[in-house]
């Protein structure tokens, strides 16, 4: 890959609430350098880092710049989208609400959300909040989500189209990751309390915390202050993106915030709901959120030990070195976060990056943990990055061949011209494949995105989306006697791993 310089710049640090012979000496003597040099080797244009000790901040900081070849920097206050971390929110306010006899997590969730359905009838009738919430109705990772995120779907076009997807595997008896099932319980916290799940948000949470600078929604962010911009790799070049358009599916992940914010976030749930003196969240509701729901796997660590790994409400449980790490990860357009606590130790630690092609958001946080835990330092930066670069190599060198295959001009099985025309899916809708050149386009009914097919000869085209997040994939078409039956359309694995099939009309 190639190298990319960035203007490495970091603010001073803001706050040392503790006696410094408390702290690590990764944290006190090392932790500038690790992350300046994480920025130029994983090509993040900025970061921002609060770790949280005993109910204090221990450090607070930003790390380079919002926007690559600029020279503002990023500070503790620059807002960040936090994608998947939305999740805890909404969960916290979902048991808030059973708190309060507003509703119960064993109540259908057809009782407050009628347009809530799925295929099999008698699932529909049989799924509760609490299997909203902890990923069990049987779908597959992120099944959906290629038709749900960065469309002109409405909601409740996303609870039609959701209605029609088969399962892979049968309810509750699997963990697989649904953004369109916190669709369902943000809305349902609206419905129970007689409001929104936006309002919810700013009322109970972002208002008595004093989160000042948190927007609910993703629209918020385009006029906002002091906001990192959105990054991704394309190929070995670091390039800007648009942020992404969430808010049809807001409760999954549309928050935007900064480490100050999150700080008071993350000490008020060290403190079981308490934030300076008062009570903002219910005690319980912050156990029942750490209550396990779904088995996500046998919970192995890279380094020393580590013996399962669930899901509660929002947050991803597991053990590490005989302690309870309760946490979570998000992936928007542009930015990858992480949100880590560990109750007994009351530590908590925020990272926020903005470009989405980064694992140093979840290193840092693993070198940060081991340091508090007393555990020998790893440098999982340099590790990850190890593994990563493995990976990417051997992507870019298929996608090599791939495109040394387009050069030989290898014959297709029948005139490009065949291929034009409408196909639809049930339940995402049409696309539409026309000519262009030597090659043929594809548009999509519902995103603005299109992608340019390239022949590899036979049935078979290189697929290279508009959007650089959505990748460079292999897309076949199914021929009989010379007729196109249908095409089978696949995206990155950031963005669903399901294939899906088109009939051409």
């Amino acid at each position: 890959m190639k190298k990319i310089i960035v203007l490495l710049l970091f603010i001073p640090l803001l706050t040392v609430a503790q006696n410094t012979a408390t702290v690590p000496s990764f944290v006190k003597d090392s932790l500038d350098n690790y992350v300046n040099n994480a920025l130029a080797v994983w090509h993040i244009p900025g970061v921002s880092v609060c770790i949280v000790k005993d109910g204090k901040v221990v450090m607070m900081k930003g790390y380079g710049v919002k926007e690559m070849g600029g020279n503002d920097k990023v500070d503790e206050n620059t807002l960040f989208m936090i994608g998947s971390n939305t999740k805890a929110f909404t969960a916290t306010i979902l048991a808030t609400l059973e708190t309060e006899k507003k509703l119960s997590l064993e109540d259908k969730a057809t009782k407050w959300l009628p347009q809530f359905k799925m295929k099999d009838e008698w699932v529909t009738k049989e799924v509760t909040v609490r299997d909203l919430l902890c990923h069990r109705l049987g779908m597959n990772t992120f099944q959906g989500d290629f038709m749900f995120f960065y469309t002109d779907l409405s909601t409740d076009d996303i609870f039609k189209k959701f209605a029609r997807l088969t399962p892979v595997y049968s309810f509750r008896s699997k963990w697989g990751y649904t953004n369109a099932a916190f669709l369902a319980g943000g809305l349902i916290a609206g419905s129970a309390a007689n409001t929104t799940w936006d309002d919810l948000v700013r009322t109970r949470i972002f208002q008595p915390l004093g989160m000042t600078r948190s927007l609910a929604l993703s629209k918020e962010i385009a006029n906002a202050t002091n906001k990192a911009k959105a990054h991704t790799m394309n190929g070995d070049q670091l390039i800007k993106i648009p942020y992404g358009q969430l808010d049809n599916i807001a409760p999954a992940g549309s928050i935007s915030s900064s480490v100050n914010d999150m700080s008071k976030w993350v000490t008020m749930l060290l403190d079981n709901g308490k934030f300076e003196g008062k009570q903002i969240i219910p005690a319980a509701a912050i156990q029942q959120t750490r209550t396990p729901n779904s088995i996500m796997g046998n919970g192995g660590t890279l380094y020393n030990s580590g013996h399962f790994s669930l899901y509660g409400l929002g947050w991803m449980l597991q053990e590490y070195g005989g302690k309870k790490i309760v946490s979570h990860t998000g992936g928007v357009n542009g930015f990858v976060t992480s949100v880590t606590l560990i109750p007994e130790e009351k530590l908590g630690i925020i990272v926020l990056t903005n470009t989405d092609a980064n694992e140093f958001y979840e290193a840092l946080k693993w070198d940060i943990m081991d340091a508090y835990l007393g555990f020998p330092y790893r440098n999982y930066s340099k590790v990850y990055n190890g593994f990563v670069k493995t990976q990417n190599k051997a992507e870019q060198e298929s996608i090599k061949k791939k495109r040394d295959t387009v050069a030989m001009h290898l014959p297709v099985t029948i005139p490009l011209q065949k291929f034009t025309g409408v196909y639809e899916n049930d339940p995402y809708g049409t696309l539409q494949i026309e000519t262009e050149g030597d090659h043929l386009k594809v548009k999509f009914q519902h995103h603005v995105m299109t992608g340019k097919l390239e022949p590899l000869g036979g049935n078979r085209f290189l697929c290279t989306y508009s959007n650089p997040i959505w990748g460079v994939m292999e897309i076949p078409f199914t021929i009989d006697n010379g007729v196109v039956k249908s095409v089978t359309i696949k995206v990155a694995g950031f963005v669903d791993y399901m294939p899906y099939e088109f009939i051409k009309k």
